[in-house]
């Protein structure tokens, strides 16, 4: 980001402009500075972030080592149609050639790295393991690798 330098002459024109002195207005900065309310939103956030250090402790320590959980079956297909509908928009947009592929490609990797997470440690010894890092290895992880790349491939153009 750069300002114009004060100087002692009024400016009058455009083609003074072209003449003016230029500062930098911080050394190694690459874009320009944050709006105040973007800045503000992000510190909100690491101060959230940091809140919740001391209540993974909690969790870890006064959590019940198993759980019944009512609605155990909506739980795990609402997850998996969330992936459906974020591979399909993801692949409907990048055929396409549509940028905004980024969004549902960067929240669909998410939900498939979550899904492996979740598979692979709620599993049961034995053969539900063994079949949760199957799907884990073979299908959730690198569909992630994929989407996230496509993600990240597509922001980094746009920088």
């Amino acid at each position: 980001m750069r300002e114009l330098a004060w100087c002692d002459a009024e400016v009058v024109g455009a083609e003074d402009l072209d003449r003016a002195e230029v500062n930098p207005l911080r050394e190694g900065a690459e874009g320009p500075r944050p709006p105040w309310g973007m800045r503000r939103a992000g510190w909100l956030l690491v101060a959230c972030g940091l809140a919740l250090l001391p209540w993974l402790y909690v969790l870890a320590t006064d959590l019940p080592a198993t759980a019944t959980a009512a609605h155990w079956p909506v739980a795990w297909v609402g997850l998996d149609a969330l992936e459906a509908l974020g591979l399909i928009a993801t692949g409907l947009l990048a055929a396409r050639g549509d940028r905004r592929h980024a969004l549902p490609a960067a929240a669909t990797a998410t939900l498939l790295v979550v899904d492996a997470w979740f598979d692979t440690t709620t599993a049961a010894p034995g053969g539900d393991f063994a079949t949760a890092v199957a799907m884990a290895l073979g299908a959730e992880l690198p569909l992630a690798a994929l989407c996230g790349g496509l993600a990240l491939r597509t922001l980094s153009r746009s920088a």
